[in-house]
């Protein structure tokens, strides 16, 4: 007797809402994707007990009649792909035909769904079919899904808590309308309102609805297209930025996606604007031909592939650097709004997330290594004439606050500035071009004999041409050690070997794909810490005088090499207010 079988319908539909259905905001997912097919313009999601106990969508599309109504719950029964072609140029948000048989094979769903006169009423649960007849409805879809998982008790246990489940479903709910502002979306919880859009196109009023208005005005929009992608959309000013990459929005012929490649591009277009480990805000709507990507990797539909990759990311990188190279960024002071009940869930998350992260910035930023010869003397190759820019207005220094912070006015108001940062600044744009231009070196009169362990040693034996190409002279000396005898002018005085070993730890940390432009990045970046003045370091009005000059000389003035900011304003009108002279 044969010991293999065809699995029933029913058996098979509940290992295949293992891969489509793990939480509620699958759900939601599966079913408001399917609303957006059917070209809805309203959407509703109701949910009790964070969609635990029922989950209802209501949208006023196209509907179906009672025979596709029936036939929507057999697996893999699609309106949306129909033959190997369809495959690829998808068009649509779904296209496998599994949700609704999954969904079903593991909770209790009522359907109500009508095209003209007559609706169709049909209740399944777990599987089977309860009821199947008409009803009065209005035009459009209603779908409830109650008692999740009710028979599937292993995967009803994993459910996350109520508050993570409702915090994962008003993410999803976020991003697809922003994907779609033209459609209305309405988000409840137990009877309170999340989130409700007003469906009219644009885009900065759904931003606006899910993070406020702080956050609205301090977005950037963006476009730009080339001969295969078509980009528009928002993205924060450096000050605005999350512990969390969920904030990098990525949106795909409306499809929300998740692109690692595509988030790293993202993040490295703000490199040196905000600390690595912050993360923008950015909302990017990418129009390609369906050909040239494949949205069928995993049953979520999340995953893709772009077949010109390297141009998408070429493209995206010029449109945020350009955008940021255009705005003046330094912080305004203002008053703070409170935060939109809409998405107090999320928001009272991030802020303990945001909080960690204020305590690790300030951990890692304490300890610092300066050097004041460097505003004091005059060097060669540093372009000392004044020039008038335009990111930077002129300030003149009256003072500063806890041996850190200079205090500089104009007309326009007062700027606090902090002097560690924007020397940062300056010596890290000095070193950085004097790293991809030929220098001078220096001979040393004592050479610097250096021991490493072995591993360590033969990295670096291995990139001895990198060093050589920046200046150093550096041959093996004995068993595990190098000798240094020259090495580029620019190096801190003073700090020579100190400088030398950081730049052989970044040798040891060098990446399998080197990347030249990368590494004297962190070059720069590294010896401009060590080269700066510090916090405290007590320095005149005329030392004060050339930091901010010599600053308002950079190509970003705005951060240091680090992300932190170098300049906040306060204008004159918020002054006035924090005294009450102005209400």
């Amino acid at each position: 007797m044969s010991k293999i079988k065809v699995m029933d319908e029913i058996l098979a539909n509940k290992i295949a809402a293992g891969e489509v259905i793990e939480k509620c905001v699958s759900i939601v997912k599966e079913l408001v994707e399917n609303s957006i097919d059917a070209k809805s313009s309203k959407i509703r999601i109701d949910l009790l007990n964070s969609g635990v106990n029922e989950i209802r969508v209501t949208d006023n599309g196209i509907g179906m009649d009672s025979d596709d109504a029936l036939l929507a719950f057999q697996r893999h029964a699609t309106s949306k792909l129909l033959s190997d072609k369809d495959l690829f140029n998808i068009n649509s948000l779904g296209f496998r035909g599994e949700a609704l048989p999954s969904i079903a094979s593991v909770s209790e769903v009522e359907l109500k769904t009508c095209q003209k006169d007559v609706g169709t009423r049909i209740v399944i649960k777990g599987g089977k079919l309860i009821i199947n007849e008409k009803c009065e409805a209005r035009v459009g879809t209603e779908i409830i899904v109650k008692k999740l998982f009710y028979n599937t008790p292993a995967r009803l246990k994993h459910l996350s808590s109520l508050y993570t489940e409702l915090a994962n479903v008003s993410e999803f709910v976020n991003k697809i309308a922003l994907s779609y502002p033209s459609i209305s979306f309405t988000l409840t919880n137990d009877g309170k309102t999340l989130l409700n859009t007003d469906g009219r196109g644009s885009l900065l009023k759904v931003i606006n609805s899910i993070y406020g208005i702080d956050i609205t005005k301090r977005m950037v929009e963006v476009s730009g297209s080339d001969d295969e992608y078509s980009i528009s959309g928002y993205i924060s000013l450096p000050e605005v930025n999350k512990s969390s990459r969920n904030h990098m929005i990525t949106i795909v012929n409306g499809r929300i996606v998740r692109n690692l490649e595509i988030n790293k591009c993202i993040n490295e277009a703000y490199h040196t604007y905000k600390p690595d480990d912050r993360y923008p805000i950015v909302i990017l709507n990418i129009e390609v031909d369906t050909s040239l990507v494949d949205v069928n990797i995993h049953p979520t539909k999340q995953d893709i592939k772009f077949s010109k990759l390297e141009e998408l990311k070429e493209l995206i990188t010029n449109i945020i650097i350009n955008a940021l190279k255009e705005k003046i960024l330094i912080p305004k002071m203002e008053e703070k709004s409170t935060i939109p009940f809409i998405n107090k869930v999320i928001a009272e998350k991030e802020v303990v997330e945001d909080k960690k992260e204020e305590i690790k910035e300030e951990k890692k930023y304490e300890e610092v290594t300066l050097d004041l010869d460097y505003i004091k003397e005059e060097t060669s190759t540093y372009q000392e004439e004044i020039v008038d820019n335009k990111k930077v207005p002129v300030m003149y220094p009256v003072g500063v606050v806890r041996g850190t912070y200079i205090v500089c006015q104009n007309e326009d108001g007062m700027f606090l500035i902090d002097q560690h940062a924007a020397n940062e600044r300056i010596n890290y744009e000095y070193y950085y071009e004097s790293l991809t231009n030929k220098t001078e070196v220096v001979n040393m009169l004592i050479p610097i004999n250096l021991e490493f362990p072995s591993n360590e040693y033969l990295i670096i034996k291995e990139n001895l041409d990198i060093l050589r190409d920046i200046g150093f002279d550096i041959e093996e000396f004995g068993i595990s050690s190098f000798i240094i005898r020259s090495h580029p002018i620019w190096l801190p005085k003073g700090n020579e070997e100190l400088a030398i070993k950081k730049i052989l730890e970044l040798i040891v940390e060098k990446e399998k794909n080197f990347d030249k432009q990368r590494f004297n990045d962190r070059v720069a970046a590294t010896v401009a810490c060590k080269a700066s003045i510090k916090a405290n370091d007590a320095i005149s009005i005329e030392e004060m005088e050339v930091l901010v000059n010599k600053l308002r000389q950079c190509k970003n003035p705005y951060t240091c090499p680090h992300g932190r900011p170098t300049i906040i304003f306060y204008s004159n009108y918020e002054l006035e207010k924090l005294f009450k002279r102005a209400m």
